[in-house]
């Protein structure tokens, strides 16, 4: 009987790619893949250290992974192990923390599988993790993360992501195209580009600092990659979205007219505390050019609440800037300390209560703003690509701008693309259609 390996991802899709990548070298030395719910021989967590919450969670997953399998050896990787690896390490049920650069090698590590007393730590100095290693993730049959770039090179007060990740660094173009050749062939019509900060491609492409490609050459590049139906662009800061990218998606094969970019604050004082590189006017050109090249694109907008500093007037200075501007909904973060940033020593703290009615004020704005989105679509004919879940008797898809839509149940429809006209929105905020031709386009 092969050894079993089950896999749990905290964090960005950043984070799944990188565990399908693991997932596979397992695969490679004869583990059996099965759910974190069963019972297992080794569980691997891949963690994630940008909020206070996934650090908790943490702990819970452990104990999950212990009532499936008591005798379980149980490993931590990823963000949080890099940071935190001790901490980790004394979690009861925890065995072994690879840190920023061992995580890829975890099948050399795995001795005899015995359980330890105190969990082995093997962590680098982040200095070290100045290779790239590249990776995808196929979560389920329509779509997958393919992974581009890692590491960041900005220094904002709030994040720990360069002192869990390094510096940044690029896969190779060529690397790039064959892995984006291997999605297609798995008939997968749906590719996410990811990474920590994308929009910096080309970065240490050659293990340094020179420069041969951009973001806009694999942009490019991507769009001839045959057998690719969607390329999406996951997260991308608003100074690196430059405007031949924008003008090259709105005349795109496959690229499609959904943009997220991270704003984190409306309030220019605000930003030079978190020392953004770029101030709100810029963010407002930004989307301004979207929606001048492509009016019905999507843009979803990253922003923090309650970051030191941040007054009653500032909030609503941010308030007031998202709520005027053209966007489709926004991911919003309460602010948390992490220990070693330069935020976390700021004077002017705000309460958590103050942070957590925030949040729901911003929440309250997603929801209006994603509502006018998608009433704003209604009687256009889109491209909607099926997912492979039945939901309460319903088939859930997205439109090639991120409208999400609804239908009766149907197994036939997963992983098929279908041209729709938007007809009224549900109760439960999904958009509904009408089928343009029953033809599937592929």
């Amino acid at each position: 009987m092969n050894k079993k390996v089950a896999f749990y991802t905290l964090g960005c899709k950043l984070n799944f790619s990188e565990t399908s990548t693991i997932a596979r070298s397992f695969e490679g030395e004869g583990f059996d893949r099965v759910d974190f719910s069963q019972e297992a021989d080794i569980y691997v967590i891949n963690t994630c250290s940008v909020t206070e919450n996934a650090d908790k969670r943490f702990k819970t997953i452990v104990k999950q992974a212990q009532k499936s399998n008591p005798d379980a050896f149980v490993a931590a990787v990823g963000c949080y192990a890099q940071l935190k690896p001790e901490e980790l390490a004394a979690v009861d049920g925890v065995d072994l923390v690879l840190g920023a650069t061992e995580k890829f090698k975890i099948t050399d590590y795995l001795n005899d599988l015995a359980k330890n007393d105190r969990g082995e730590v093997h962590s680098c100095e982040i200095e070290d993790a100045d290779f790239y290693v590249g990776s995808y993730a196929i979560g389920d049959r329509t779509r997958a993360f393919l992974k581009v770039q890692d590491g960041c090179d900005y220094k904002c007060t709030y994040c720990t992501i360069p002192l869990a990740r390094g510096i940044s660094r690029s896969d190779t173009l060529d690397n790039v195209l064959k892995n984006a050749s291997e999605i297609a062939s798995k008939g997968i019509k749906e590719i996410v580009l990811t990474g920590v900060n994308i929009g910096d491609y080309g970065k240490g492409e050659f293990g340094n600092k020179k420069h041969e490609h951009t973001f806009l050459d694999l942009v490019k590049a991507l769009d001839m990659v045959e057998g690719i139906h969607r390329l999406r662009i996951s997260s991308i800061e608003p100074n690196l979205l430059k405007n031949e990218t924008i003008d090259f998606v709105s005349q795109s094969n496959s690229f499609v007219p959904h943009f997220h970019i991270p704003l984190q604050s409306g309030s220019d004082t605000i930003l030079k505390l978190m020392r953004r590189r770029y101030l709100s006017n810029l963010y407002v050109d930004r989307v301004n050019r979207i929606k001048q090249t492509m009016p019905h694109a999507c843009i979803g907008v990253d922003v923090i609440v309650g970051f030191p500093g941040e007054t009653d007037e500032h909030f609503l200075e941010t308030y007031h800037f998202l709520n005027e501007l053209d966007i489709s909904y926004l991911h919003v973060f309460t602010y948390s300390e992490r220990d070693n940033t330069v935020a976390a020593a700021m004077e002017n703290v705000v309460p958590k209560n103050v942070r957590s009615k925030r949040s729901k004020m911003l929440r309250g704005l997603s929801a209006k703003k994603r509502r006018a989105f998608y009433e704003s679509q209604l009687g256009s004919t889109r491209t909607v690509l099926f997912e492979g879940e039945n939901k309460s008797g319903y088939i859930h898809g997205f439109t090639e701008n991120y409208v999400k839509v609804k239908a009766p149940w149907n197994p036939e429809l997963e992983n098929t693309l279908h041209t729709v006209e938007l007809t009224k929105i549900d109760e439960d905020g999904l958009v509904r259609f009408d089928f343009v031709q029953n033809e599937v386009l592929v």
